[in-house]
């Protein structure tokens, strides 16, 4: 069974710096890749090791394959974990990290593929026995067949690109005379932003919430669920709070949930963390795609069950067993964490620039994941989050007194970050009540003052 002694981090910011102190816990070398414009970033200062891999724009740096692996042979390293985005979910990646007899810390090369193309990952999750929104079973080949389609599942329709993400190439259609419009245009945007025009179409829920499981497999045919997270609260399809357990799911839907991913991934042989990601109207769970990777809400898992997820991607890489069956997986009290972006908190315009002051936030169950310190200037280059603000408590209710409080506490000056969002947000009653879906945060920031 191959040990990890050396482990390159294929990655930058809070995600980088989350790996490393994993690794370092359980005795494993770091290797921090970086672009010119990282230099100075908090995972480069701390690893053992530190490789530029190219200027800032990263189609040059991160997203290099050549220029990573050369990292990884110059440095000797025998492992590589790509965190999230970027490589995390390149199948081509893995398959040339395990060519080059190095370790890949993520799934099978094959499942990457399978579930990365949202009509072959909802063919396979519909085998694998998960619940489907009604829709097309694969690509949309002409008008007629869509409005066939269209006319079984019930209008509203939604079209979807297939090789999509991030709201792109995505158009309700509410009526037929629409379809032949806004199938043309989801196609246009589609081929623009992924160069692949292939649509599909699904069944337009009015009202779900955004409901995802946490799944970890051994590869071996064993695996295991660590509960839901409720990911309801987003802008422009982009998450902004998370929180576990969900408001709204029974224990009773948690266990039989719950135990049909884990079957599914066990069925389908699966290695390493996942997340399957639900819409959830009414009662019923329709699956929408899953995430071979590591979440950015990871944390909020680990709060509740108090596993490292991290430890165990590595775990599991090295070919060792789950360290827990599910029947020793117990939940906990209640989890939030808050995505604090270098951003307008109104009008949510990117605001990079030299931190003045960083203070953050502590006391009793409260963890800042965050490479920030003070002096340190954010690059513009990249995703705009700077910190995660991950909270604990024994109820939901403690939880939120706690966030409030950690929230007054946080200081990051020198740039605008969407900390006030957050303290006004936690405010509102409906979100104190657990009143919300997908669409209540845009019609919440409507109603904001300028």
């Amino acid at each position: 069974m191959p040990q990890i002694k050396k482990l390159l981090i294929a990655n930058r910011g809070e995600i980088a710096l989350r790996i490393h102190r994993a690794c370092h816990e359980m005795g494993i070398k770091t290797v921090a890749v970086h672009s010119t414009a990282d230099a100075d970033a908090m995972h480069v200062r701390l690893a053992d090791e530190a490789i530029c891999i190219g200027p800032p724009a990263a189609t040059d740096s991160y997203l290099n394959i050549p220029n990573i692996i050369s990292a990884a042979e110059i440095s000797g390293a025998d492992a590589i974990h790509p965190g999230y985005g970027f490589l995390s979910e390149n199948a081509r990646f893995a398959e040339i990290v395990e060519m080059h007899d190095l370790l890949f810390v993520g799934p099978k090369p094959e499942h990457i593929r399978t579930m990365g193309d949202k009509i072959e990952a909802k063919r396979t999750a519909g085998a694998l026995g998960l619940p489907l929104v009604p829709g097309s079973d694969g690509p949309i080949a002409d008008l007629d067949e869509a409005k066939a389609i269209a006319a079984k599942a019930g209008y509203p329709v939604i079209i979807k690109a297939a090789s999509g993400g991030g709201g792109r190439g995505m158009k309700v259609c509410t009526s037929e005379d629409q379809l032949e419009t806004l199938m043309a245009q989801a196609g246009t945007e589609a081929k623009a932003a992924f160069g692949d025009a292939t649509v599909y179409m699904e069944k337009y829920l009015g009202n779900p919430r955004h409901i995802e499981f946490q799944v970890f497999g051994d590869g071996n045919g064993n695996a295991i669920h660590l509960g839901e997270r409720d990911c309801s609260l987003q802008r422009r399809h982009q998450k902004v709070l998370e929180e576990a357990p969900s408001p709204v799911i029974t224990p009773a839907e948690r266990e039989r949930m719950g135990g049909i991913v884990a079957k599914a991934m066990a069925d389908m042989g699966y290695r390493g963390a996942g997340t399957i990601e639900f819409l959830w109207e009414a009662g019923e769970f329709y699956f929408i795609e899953m995430n071979t990777r590591l979440q950015v809400e990871h944390p909020v898992t680990e709060m509740i069950t108090g596993i490292d997820l991290v430890r165990e991607q590595i775990r599991v890489a090295e070919g060792h067993p789950l360290s827990v069956t599910q029947d020793q997986v117990r939940f906990s009290g209640h989890a939030i964490e808050c995505r604090i972006n270098a951003e307008d908190p109104r009008t949510f315009m990117p605001s990079p620039g030299k931190v003045a002051q960083f203070h953050a936030p502590g006391g009793m169950h409260v963890r800042v994941d965050s490479g920030l310190y003070a002096g340190y200037r954010v690059p513009p280059y990249y995703d705009s989050m700077i910190a995660k603000l991950i909270v604990y408590g024994t109820s939901r209710e403690r939880c939120i007194a706690r966030l409030r409080r950690a929230l007054e506490e946080f200081v990051i000056e020198g740039m605008k970050t969407t900390i006030p969002l957050h303290r006004d947000l936690i405010e509102d009653p409906e979100f104190q009540a657990g009143e919300y879906t997908i669409k209540w945060l845009e019609d919440w920031l409507a109603k904001q003052p300028e």
